[in-house]
């Protein structure tokens, strides 16, 4: 396997030396480093969740009180294909070098993750004025709005540097700095998808079970 097919496979540099791989590789290499960073500010929000779920509840109502699991189960619906249509924005980048795809996969993500947060939106106004479940009433709901608030954010985040690169992608094409970024975005939406699954799963699955 050459040098070329090893490293980053994922990613299509067409002509350029090994050198211009090998410096792809290490810029995306330090990326990672940052999600990972991410990753642990989510670990700790996580764990202060669990420990105000069960503590931190006092007077206020509960997740199954407050909990709406057909609304967060489109919400997760959302998320996961708007990571499937940047899949396809990828593909287009790698095997097509297509300006005019990458976009129209790009707008159909933007058009899902906005949709995504536009819930989540909604879901806080009906918490808070139909459940009187404010992030102030209890720990529990102070950990909820925290947690969930601070991926909404970074989903947000991850909205507005969409729309920055669908720019790029217009006005200077698909050179090898434009896919780098493109694929650092890429893997900044994944992680933001795996996320959420864990929120799912933890705050609102186990949430309305226990």
């Amino acid at each position: 396997m050459s040098l070329s097919e090893r490293l980053h496979p994922g990613l299509n540099l067409a002509g350029t030396d090994p050198e211009s791989h090998v410096a792809a590789e290490e810029v995306l290499f330090g990326f990672w480093i940052f999600l990972m960073s991410d990753l642990v500010l989510f670990a700790v929000l996580f764990a202060t969740y669990a420990a105000m779920s069960v503590q931190g509840i006092a007077e206020g109502p509960g997740p199954a009180q407050v909990f709406d699991l057909t609304a967060a189960f489109l919400e997760t619906l959302l998320l996961l294909l708007s990571s499937f249509a940047f899949g396809f924005a990828m593909l287009e980048m790698k095997y097509r070098e297509s300006r005019r795809g990458v976009l129209a996969w790009l707008l159909v993500t933007g058009v899902l993750g906005a949709a995504f947060v536009g819930m989540e939106l909604h879901d806080y106004y009906v918490m808070i004025t139909q459940h009187a479940a404010p992030p102030q009433a209890s720990g529990f709901l102070s950990a909820y709005y925290l947690l969930t608030g601070t991926h909404a954010l970074h989903v947000s985040s991850g909205l507005v540097w969409m729309a920055i690169m669908a720019i790029q992608v217009t006005v200077i094409g698909l050179n090898t700095p434009v896919k780098l970024r493109l694929m650092r975005l890429a893997l900044f939406w994944h992680m933001l998808d795996v996320v959420w699954i864990g929120i799912f799963t933890f705050v609102y699955l186990f949430g309305v079970a226990s």
